[in-house]
């Protein structure tokens, strides 16, 4: 009988279409991972963006090999949050993905859900 590997826990990385681009968020603690996508980096929304299926494929094969588990979502609504517009949101725009202005609200799509229940935590509502 094999010794059995205990099951590692691959980290989970969303990534999401917004309009055309599909782009994620996440903090890489191995510097030579951003280098290899730093060509995909948007240092104005401080994300990863692919302009188009190919790109992002050749991405999510890459994060693979690298032991990540990426999970394209075209449907954001789980991850969709909004708040007045008029309230603080530095803290819900740090974990966002992307995000708009609208006459009375902001809107917010966040990295994961966890991200989205800590926006809920600090005043945002679910978009319906």
């Amino acid at each position: 009988m094999s010794a059995q590997q205990p099951k590692v826990k691959k980290e989970k990385i969303n990534i999401f279409k917004i309009g055309k681009l599909w782009c994620f968020k996440h903090f890489f603690g191995e510097p030579e991972i951003f280098k290899e996508l730093a060509e995909y980096y948007h240092r104005e929304t401080y994300r990863f963006e692919f302009e188009n299926v190919s790109e992002r494929d050749k991405v999510i094969a890459y994060l693979e090999e690298r032991g990540f588990e990426p999970v394209p979502i075209e449907d954001t609504a789980a991850y969709t949050v909004k708040i007045d517009r008029f309230k603080k949101y530095a803290p819900i725009l740090k974990n966002s993905v992307h995000s708009e202005d609208r006459a009375k609200e902001r809107i917010f799509v966040m990295k994961d859900l966890a991200a989205v229940e800590e926006a809920i935590a600090k005043g945002a509502q679910r978009v319906k």
